[in-house]
C-alpha cells in the first residue's frame, strides 16, 4: 500500500463555508465530501490518504493572533510521524495573504519553497529516501465586499493570489517536483471568499488523485 500525506490549511481540513457561516465555530465538510476523501475514493484501496490540514496554517510566517499555525514548525514532526510516505501534497499560502503577515506574493512562494525543500530533503519516503512532492498553487480568493472584517484582514489578497500559479509553477520547475494549480479546479465560495464548497472539493479531489497516482507510479 502506498501512502500520501496532504499538508495544508483549512481547505485541506475541509472547512465548510455554508455550515460555518451559521455556526460559532468551524464546521467541516463530511469526510467523503472533502477533496482528500474524494481523492482517497479515486485512488482506491492501494493508497492510504493522511489528512494534515489546519485552519489558519501559514507557510513560515507567524500570525500573532492565531499561534501554533506555522507550517515550517510542524512539518518535520508530521513527516516523521507518518513515514514512510510515497507522496506529499503541499497546498499552503492563502493565510500568508493576511494583511497582518504583510508578505508579497513572491515571499509567500518562497515560504512554500522552504517547506518543499524540507520534504525533498527528508528521509520520510520509502527506504529513507525523500517522498515525491506535489506542490499545489492555492486557489484564488474571492470578493470580500460584503464582509468588511475579512476585507480588512485580507486587504490586497486578490491581486497577490493571482500571481500564485506563475510563482508556484516556477518553484516546482526549479525543484523538479510535481505541480498542480488549484484554481483550475476549485473556486472560493461567495459566502466567505476563501473556502471551497462541495463541488469544488470534488473537482479538486479528482485532479489531485490523478496527479498523485502519476507521481506514485514513478515512486
Amino acid at each position: 500500500m502506498k501512502t500520501v500525506l496532504c499538508f495544508g490549511d483549512s481547505n485541506t481540513w475541509g472547512y465548510d463555508p455554508d455550515a460555518s457561516a451559521a455556526s460559532p465555530f468551524p464546521i467541516r465538510h463530511p469526510a467523503e465530501a472533502r477533496w482528500t476523501g474524494v481523492m482517497a475514493r479515486e485512488l482506491g484501496a492501494a493508497w492510504r490518504v493522511i489528512e494534515e490540514g489546519q485552519n489558519g496554517r501559514t507557510t513560515v510566517f507567524e500570525d500573532q493572533l492565531t499561534p501554533y499555525r506555522v507550517g515550517r514548525d510542524y512539518l518535520p514532526a508530521a513527516l516523521e510521524s507518518h513515514k514512510p510516505l510515497d507522496v506529499v501534497t503541499l497546498m499552503l499560502g492563502t493565510n500568508d495573504l493576511k494583511a497582518l503577515v504583510s508578505a508579497p506574493a513572491s515571499q509567500i512562494a518562497e515560504g512554500a519553497g522552504v517547506l518543499a525543500k524540507i520534504i525533498l530533503g527528508s528521509d520520510a519516503g520509502p527506504l529513507a529516501h525523500p517522498p515525491k512532492l506535489l506542490l499545489v498553487a492555492p486557489a484564488a480568493v474571492g470578493s470580500f465586499a460584503h464582509l468588511p472584517d475579512l476585507a480588512e484582514k485580507f486587504a490586497g489578497a486578490e491581486a497577490k493570489a493571482r500571481r500564485f500559479p506563475e510563482l508556484f509553477g516556477r518553484l516546482a520547475e526549479t525543484l523538479g517536483c510535481g505541480f498542480l494549480n488549484a484554481r483550475d479546479y476549485a473556486q472560493p465560495s461567495p459566502v466567505d471568499g476563501l473556502h471551497f464548497d462541495a463541488a469544488s472539493h470534488r473537482a479538486l479531489g479528482l485532479a489531485m488523485a490523478a496527479a498523485v497516482a502519476k507521481l506514485g507510479a514513478n515512486a
